[in-house]
């Protein structure tokens, strides 16, 4: 998996992540997002973007994050999601109610895994192999970030500065932390990278990518890009529709 960017090349970095995430809410498939192959990038629209006034995404509380969840997760959209020219940060994105939403959903509770043993190690590439349903996974990982944090820095994940906090993030995701209760590495690598970038790229009816703001940024129709024959007709150039992206609730 790519390293954590930091925001100069974060428009960049959306754009060759945008063909790996799917309009549809988080499955078992996604969790091999962040040890995919070939990235394809596609047109942007800076201009549009550039101009395009922010709002930020309404909070409705959360349902799996408690408090101190909710304070690292926020943190840690907004730092993997700068604010910038672009987009503004991860919170007011969405991102941290989709994380939130589907941990307390189907696929936080492990549904259409399997969760029946015997649980032998295996090798990576087949995927997500735990005892633990996703939620679970997520919780014990949270625990054993913040710990790690507070030993290491002495302070919280949200009192980090930005460069600690990139910093941070990198070494879980390496794998420099070990902790006995979880593999860091394979919660960030396994469920964080791949539900933030499901959050950014998702449809906004789950909570992510409010006001279809990355959509916009990488010049993505939305729902109609699900016509075939548009598809190919535009494939490498700006497609007409990018400049007013249409979510599956604008067809309800």
């Amino acid at each position: 998996m790519d390293e954590i960017v930091p925001s100069t090349d974060r428009r960049g970095f959306l754009k060759q992540v945008a063909t790996l995430a799917g309009a549809a809410p988080l499955g078992a498939r996604a969790l091999g997002v962040a040890g995919a192959g070939v990235l394809t990038t596609i047109p942007i629209s800076e201009a549009n973007a550039a101009n395009t006034p922010f709002a930020a995404a309404p909070f409705t509380g959360y349902e799996f994050l408690g408090p101190d969840d909710a304070t690292f997760v926020e943190a840690l959209v907004d730092v993997m999601c700068p604010a910038d020219q672009y987009t503004p940060g991860g919170v007011d994105c969405g991102l941290a109610i989709y994380i939130d939403r589907q941990l307390a959903g189907p696929y936080g509770r492990g549904e259409g895994f399997y969760m029946r043993g015997p649980w032998k190690q295996g090798k990576p590439q087949l995927g997500y192999q735990l005892p633990l349903t996703p939620s679970e996974f997520c919780k014990l990982g949270l625990v054993a970030a913040r710990d790690a944090c507070a030993k290491k820095y002495g302070k919280t994940f949200d009192q980090l500065t930005i460069a600690d906090a990139n910093v941070f993030l990198q070494d879980v995701q390496s794998g420099k932390y070990a902790d006995p209760r979880v593999s860091l590495a394979s919660w960030f690598n396994q469920v964080i990278y791949p539900l933030f970038v499901q959050a950014c790229f998702a449809d906004p009816m789950y909570g992510g990518n409010y006001n279809k703001v990355f959509w916009k940024m990488v010049g993505y129709p939305g729902l109609p890009a699900n016509h075939t024959i548009d598809m190919v007709q535009y494939r490498g150039k700006p497609y007409p529709g990018a400049k007013d992206p249409k979510s599956i609730v604008d067809f309800g």
